[in-house]
């Protein structure tokens, strides 16, 4: 399976680069860089420590996608957006874990989707997506009675809030419960807010140091709580769940695919 990588020189683009490498099947096609970056250029083998591949960082979409069988994106939406077309252009799959889409930018992502296999999620750790599944059994048994709080802390350089991850875990309450997501989610909580009112999910966002990722689901009666937490401590965990996805796109049909179907827990 030939795989490039989205923003390749960057601390992530180079721990794929990595797994990549490491993983039975699989060998580095390519990597994609921004136009002006001054990563241009550079051998992807000697980016990672290893002899010189004879595959150099380019900033032109076309050559990557063209040498791909399959990229992993996890850069900005809006060149996420981009690739995505390049990638319905050259019949060249996906594997996308950027988050903090607006919808327009989903939209796009979609109509790749038409013509091409695209896993997206956010999050592609085995342990956040048994999370998911979990929470979403723990909603439905509880019900609409219990309050529901998703809680995470990210490192101080993510830009987004709430994390891709909290979204995935708070969708999956609302699901679990039979409720439309959009409408019952409340952001962070400043001033004088109010009585919460029943079948409200809370999402709460903290930044600092740099914490890979921890998520939280709190289950709130009068009396007890169910708290449900996952602990990410080293960001490989995300660069093993993309390649995973990437090999299990080999033959795949067009459509938008999640790390549930990759996993085979639906």
């Amino acid at each position: 399976m030939k795989i490039a990588i989205a923003g390749a020189a960057g601390r992530m683009g180079r721990m794929l680069l990595t797994e990549v490498n490491g993983t039975d099947g699989a060998e580095i096609a390519g990597g994609l860089e921004r136009a002006g970056s001054p990563d241009i250029g550079t051998d992807l083998g000697s980016l990672i420590g290893l002899a010189p591949l004879g595959i150099a960082i380019s900033d032109d979409p076309d050559v990557v996608f063209a040498a791909a069988d399959v990229l992993i994106d996890f850069t900005v939406p809006a060149a996420t957006v981009a690739n995505a077309g390049h990638a319905a252009r050259h019949g060249t799959a996906m594997v996308i874990g950027t988050t903090g889409m607006d919808a327009d930018q989903q939209a796009a992502v979609d109509k790749a989707a038409e013509k091409v296999a695209i896993v997206q999620a956010g999050n592609m750790s085995l342990g956040v997506n048994l999370l998911v599944q979990i929470t979403a059994q723990v909603a439905a048994s509880l019900g609409i009675d219990w309050d529901v709080e998703v809680m995470e802390m990210h490192h101080r350089w993510k830009v987004d809030a709430p994390s891709g991850t909290a979204l995935m875990l708070g969708k999956a309450a609302a699901e679990g419960r039979g409720q439309d997501h959009d409408a019952v989610a409340v952001g962070g909580r400043h001033g004088i807010t109010g009585e919460r009112q029943k079948g409200e999910i809370g999402y709460a966002a903290m930044r600092g140091g740099n914490v890979v990722g921890e998520h939280s689901v709190v289950f709130a009666s009068d009396n007890e709580r169910v708290v449900i937490s996952h602990i990410a401590n080293d960001r490989a965990i995300f660069a093993a769940g993309a390649v995973r996805a990437a090999m299990w796109c080999a033959g795949q049909k067009p459509g938008r695919h999640d790390m549930i179907d990759v996993l085979g827990m639906r």
